[in-house]
């Protein structure tokens, strides 16, 4: 069936408006709570949330939608993706629920759903879902109506965990590292969990307002902490986003450090432990090719996907694969976790940082990524990529490249937004074929 609702990341729009609105949500937690009251147990479900504003509508909203159908929620209040896929296995739920626009500025919103392995849902299940939505759902009985509970201790269990994916005797002391929460989930976990593992924490973006979430701060915008870090004369600087499940580095001269490299690094200090499972890495078409080539001159493969993290895990698993993660930041590590989780990942990165005793500046940047030029084009509607037109620019492209680079067409699961990525040696050449082909698809919406 068609998806309408689902797209590459649950769901997420416009809070209080189209598909994000308390009806909505209410009918999500009532078609899930249905789906997933399975057995004859005592049915829950674990709902966290990010700290924009429309949080608290939503948490409600899906609060009356699960508990009218006959299961009990537990409320977690602020708090990462991956804590709740963590806290859904732990406490043995039936479902797990985040409420959170990830990256995006405070107006948005999303519902992000995970199944009793901490896992996020299949597309199969989320079809279901959305399938059931448009039907009239058979409400529990007085006396079956669900209950809802906050518990105090979730952040604790979350940074517990985080802390257990170090080896005992790591520890940061010596470390000045500035810690961007971008003003979400993680703004009260992420930097104590690195403070108690001995480093000394400078904290931005943890003073949330409802409306500040991944404004001006955060790891898609990076300036402020590549100052910080500087001006602070920090050895490494953590920038998570607003679900905390994704992670850009800044190094100690203040230079990006992208998820490429992060993997890059992950990935072959864990081959030389022994610790890397099916020999590679699993990343996305959006990658650079330059980690391909540094990964092959290690003895390791690169497997790429589709765009989404939920599709690298997909090949993590068929593939038996346990690094795997995206350029932006999004890393997967399922020794430590079922999704992506940008705190685990940042202490594997200061934990090697700690063994090499190198500065973050040599250790972080193993390889020098080809030239790579990505481009957005905005459309109203329509598929501006079936015009006769946009085909043609896009042969022409791949032509022009072939053997010296790749392009890479695709849309946005999240926005109305024609994504046009190239890369290859020659940089001239590179943004020659992205300009032609954004050219032609601008023409044709």
């Amino acid at each position: 069936m068609a998806r309408e609702l689902f797209g590459t990341d649950g769901i997420r729009g416009r809070a209080n408006a189209g598909k994000l609105t308390a009806d909505i949500a209410m009918k999500v937690g009532q078609a899930a709570g249905k789906l997933f009251l399975r057995g004859d147990h005592r049915h829950r479900v674990v709902i966290g949330k990010d700290t924009r504003l429309s949080g608290y509508m939503m948490e409600n909203a899906l609060t009356a939608g699960f508990t009218s159908v006959g299961m009990d929620v537990i409320l977690t209040g602020p708090l990462p993706t991956p804590a709740v896929a963590l806290l859904t296995r732990e406490m043995r739920a039936d479902i797990g629920v985040m409420i959170s626009a990830s990256h995006n500025k405070f107006a948005d919103n999303g519902i992000k759903l995970f199944g009793p392995d901490g896992f996020k849902l299949s597309d199969a299940d989320e079809e279901a879902i959305e399938a059931e939505m448009g039907r009239e759902q058979p409400l529990a009985q007085a006396e079956k109506i669900g209950r809802a509970r906050r518990i105090d201790d979730a952040r604790g269990r979350y940074i517990h965990a985080v802390k257990q994916s170090l080896p005992d005797e790591i520890r940061l002391d010596g470390l000045k590292i500035v810690v961007d929460c971008a003003h979400g989930a993680a703004y009260d976990v992420a930097p104590t969990a690195i403070w108690e593992l001995g480093a000394k924490v400078v904290a931005m973006g943890v003073s949330p307002n409802g409306l500040n979430i991944n404004d001006g701060v955060g790891s898609t915008d990076l300036d402020a902490i590549r100052a910080r870090v500087v001006d602070e004369r920090a050895h490494i600087g953590i920038a998570l986003d607003g679900d905390a499940d994704r992670l850009i580095v800044i190094d100690e001269k203040g230079e990006v450090v992208d998820g490429d490299q992060i993997m890059a690094l992950i990935g072959t200090t864990m081959a030389e432990q022994g610790l890397l499972k099916g020999g590679g890495v699993v990343a996305t078409v959006m990658s650079n090719l330059g980690l391909e080539r540094y990964l092959a001159g290690k003895g390791l493969d690169l497997i790429r996907t589709k765009v989404g993290d939920r599709y690298v895990l997909e090949a993590m698993k068929a593939g038996g694969y346990n690094v795997g993660g995206e350029q932006s930041g999004h890393m997967i590590l399922l020794d430590h976790a079922t999704t992506g989780d940008g705190t685990i990942a940042a202490l594997q990165v200061l934990g090697a940082l700690v063994k090499s005793g190198k500065p973050a500046s040599e250790l972080l940047h193993l390889f020098d990524p080809v030239p790579q030029l990505l481009k957005n084009v905005r459309y109203d509607g329509g598929n501006p990529l079936e015009s006769e037109s946009v085909k043609y620019a896009i042969s022409q492209a791949e032509g022009e490249l072939a053997g010296s680079g790749r392009l890479v067409i695709r849309k946005s699961g999240t926005e109305p937004l024609i994504r046009v990525m190239a890369e290859g040696d020659d940089a001239a050449q590179v943004e020659r074929v992205v300009d032609g082909v954004c050219k032609a698809v601008e023409d044709a919406a």
